[in-house]
């Protein structure tokens, strides 16, 4: 996925309260061919003006082992992101601390035998492992990819997957959940069953805005908006409130002459923030980056700015839920 950073460059903004915390709880690092978001390219941006103090890595199947079973490929990417956090903490790099906390993957159909994965993920991050995300990105057009994890219909239901489900309260490990909007309904009777394991949803619960969902903005805002009341009546679940500029959330940023200012995107998006908000309160929603995916639509400091406007009327204390103080809670960081 590469970026444009000529294009983004062509809007520059003044930073908004440069002074306050930020946590910022979903990013990823990867190396391919035609896109690299590693250290560097993360520590431009965290340092592009707003107050990082700290960021949480999510998977991306970046850096699975080449060799071994199957099941435990996926460790190699807590090898890696460990071994970047590593580096970030030893000071050299500025005081940002990167992947402070780790989400990993792990195939949750694999039932009781994902304890070993479970594990092992542990084993080579004790110290920052929090989390596992199997997503479940899931339409039925062929206009709208699938999550990286080439999930059936239905993940959130089927029985080894919650059999592998119910082992992350054993292990003191939360679940991040990456779906779209027709899926949230799966997640609340998931939620339901499950009281004793945290649950974050990832980027509003993923509204669709391309293919057959096309046109269809306020039909789905309606759904979406039922949707998530009923999901927040779930303690045990709070929201990321981001990653709503990806291709296939249909603003087609990307494909504008000038990228959006934070004004443009607190116009199109606002109502997204402060219903979620409304519905879980600023002490289980925390304002995410999701770069670099959002980075093809918004550049780091005006997706930060926007933020900021839209928590413009909350209090001190509500901003500091929103910014840093629910990641670093439901992450565990120190």
């Amino acid at each position: 996925m590469p970026t444009n950073e000529d294009w983004l460059g062509k809007v520059r903004e003044e930073i908004l309260e440069p002074g306050l915390p930020i946590i910022d709880p979903h990013h990823h690092l990867w190396d391919h061919p035609d896109s690299r978001y590693m250290l560097d390219e993360l520590n431009a941006d965290t340092g592009s003006g707003h107050n990082i103090r700290a960021t949480v890595f999510v998977e991306c199947k970046s850096m699975y082992r080449a060799e071994g079973p199957a099941p435990t490929k996926p460790v190699g990417e807590t090898e890696f992101v460990n071994g970047i956090a590593a580096q970030s903490a030893s000071g050299q790099y500025g005081e940002m601390r990167a992947c402070a906390g780790i989400v990993g993957f792990a195939d949750l159909l694999l039932g009781a035998e994902v304890e070993e994965v479970l594990a092992a993920h542990k084993a080579h991050a004790p110290e920052r492992f929090r989390g596992i995300r199997h997503a479940s990105a899931y339409d039925e057009s062929p206009a709208v990819r699938p999550s990286h994890t080439n999930p059936p219909k239905g993940l959130f239901g089927l029985p080894k997957f919650r059999e592998g489900f119910a082992r992350l309260a054993a292990f003191g490990l939360s679940f991040d959940a990456w779906l779209y909007h027709h899926q949230i309904v799966e997640l609340t009777a998931l939620a339901r069953a499950h009281p004793d394991v945290t649950i974050i949803l990832d980027h509003f619960g993923g509204p669709i805005g391309i293919g057959p969902y096309e046109g269809k903005r306020e039909e789905i805002f309606a759904r979406w908006m039922g949707d998530i009341v009923e999901l927040s009546e779930c303690e045990n679940v709070v929201a990321k409130i981001g990653g709503i500029n990806m291709a296939v959330n249909g603003f087609g940023w990307h494909k504008r002459d000038l990228p959006p200012t934070s004004d443009k995107i607190v116009a199109a998006t606002r109502d997204y923030y402060l219903h979620t908000i409304d519905a879980f309160g600023p002490d289980r929603c925390m304002f995410e980056s999701n770069f670099p995916v959002d980075k093809l639509s918004v550049s780091y400091p005006v997706l930060w700015n926007a933020f900021k406007k839209i928590a413009a009327d909350f209090n001190a204390d509500e901003k500091k839920s929103l910014f840093h103080d629910t990641a670093k809670r439901v992450y565990r960081l120190d």
